[in-house]
């Protein structure tokens, strides 16, 4: 396994970090997290190298609300000498904060969720323009610099979902030691993106990377995107070629690949044994360029699935609606197919058009997505 200073940290950290967002499940239930599969594979993460764990508080829960499976999960993941092995990355839920007091609060909480005395890496959730002022208001610096002192903490940071010039405010108005950006081939001038990229990078703070695969959308490619690739005289999978993109970046420092089988674990941990910074040769990143183009004309809604608009008040699973949305027009499947695909999935959820328009999803939607009127599209077609 290759390893990579992480900022101000000091810290070395493994370059293929495991993040436990998307981890199997029980009977398709997001809440349950499937431990027989799960725990192995983090296990063999670890075994293999890999020091960096990332959870959050709401992650395999019920919404963004309330705490879910994934931290009493990592817990017990961690037993048996694990916890000693890894560096621990966490999340304060920035848009429950109302006051100085809920900070500690959610903290403190975490810490017993798992079970530890200490988080090493403590991210600020998700920052926008919506959470950063109440924040402040509420005395985050004041807060991080407690934490750190009484040692709840090692290391402060924070994950971000906004515009470049938000995201430099941010960088600049406290002495954090690395942050999270969402970064891809796909993405490379979204939100922070690559100019956001190389300015915390400048500013001495680590940089992860969260969505390196797109939320596994650049693991399962149409066809025609998938011949560029096999045409090129180095033989490399989907996956290789998004994840070696990220780490041809020498300003990341890890990425964040949200595993949800084994054999998922196995390749990656795989391709990050060699994956070496700025050795891409020209061929190569004309490959890519060349698949860049070809999303580009056939994406139509540029969703991560992250599961952050979830659960819809009306049973409208939003993440598999544009999953569905965007592979048929990749693969311009025909219209039986398309309708029986879309009535698979509604057979367990709300169609499209059930949407009420009330604007919860976007509301915490990293990616600003117009989800209700998107939602209209879906429903047109597939409807």
């Amino acid at each position: 396994m290759l390893y990579r200073n992480y900022g101000k940290t000091n810290e070395s950290v493994s370059i293929l970090g495991f993040g436990c967002m998307r981890l199997p499940v029980l009977d398709g239930n997001p809440v349950k997290i499937d431990e027989k599969k799960a725990l192995p594979m983090l296990r063999y993460a670890i075994d293999a190298g890999v020091n960096y764990v990332d959870t959050a508080y709401p992650y395999h829960g019920t919404g963004m609300e309330s705490g879910g499976a994934s931290e009493p999960f990592v817990a017990k993941a961690l037993k048996d000498g694990y916890r000693a092995r890894v560096k621990l990355a966490t999340k304060l839920p920035s848009w429950l904060i109302k006051t100085r007091s809920d900070m500690d609060a959610y903290l403190n909480r975490q810490l017993e969720r798992l079970e530890t005395d200490h988080i090493d890496f403590y991210l600020v959730h998700s920052l926008n323009q919506d959470y950063w002022p109440v924040l402040k208001a509420a005395g985050i610096h004041e807060f991080l610099d407690q934490a750190l002192s009484d040692g709840r903490i090692r290391y402060a940071g924070f994950s971000f979902h906004d515009q470049l010039g938000l995201f430099k405010e941010i960088v600049d108005d406290y002495d954090w030691s690395f942050c999270q950006i969402q970064y891809n081939y796909l993405d490379e001038n979204y939100q922070a993106g690559r100019e956001g990229l190389r300015y915390a990078a400048e500013k001495g703070l680590g940089l992860a990377i969260m969505e390196p695969l797109r939320g596994g959308h650049l693991a399962n490619l149409p066809p025609a995107i998938q011949t560029v690739m096999e045409q090129n005289a180095i033989q490399r999978t989907p996956v290789e070629w998004a994840l070696r993109w990220v780490w041809n970046h020498p300003e990341v420092s890890v990425a964040l690949s949200g595993m949800g089988a084994m054999e998922q674990v196995v390749e990656n941990v795989r391709i990050a044994q060699t994956a070496t910074a700025s050795s891409f040769t020209a061929p190569e990143t004309a490959v890519i360029d060349r698949v860049k183009q070809l999303f580009k004309e056939k994406t139509r809604v540029p969703c991560t699935a992250c599961g952050y608009c979830m659960p819809c008040p009306v049973g409208i699973n939003i993440p598999a609606c544009f999953a569905l949305y965007n592979d048929d027009w990749m693969h311009e499947g025909p219209p039986a197919t398309r309708k029986s695909r879309y009535q698979n999935l509604t057979a367990t959820s709300a169609l499209a058009s059930q949407c009420a328009a009330c604007g919860q999803c976007e509301s915490h939607c990293p990616q600003s997505l117009p989800i209700r009127e998107e939602l209209k599209q879906v429903a047109a077609l597939f409807e």
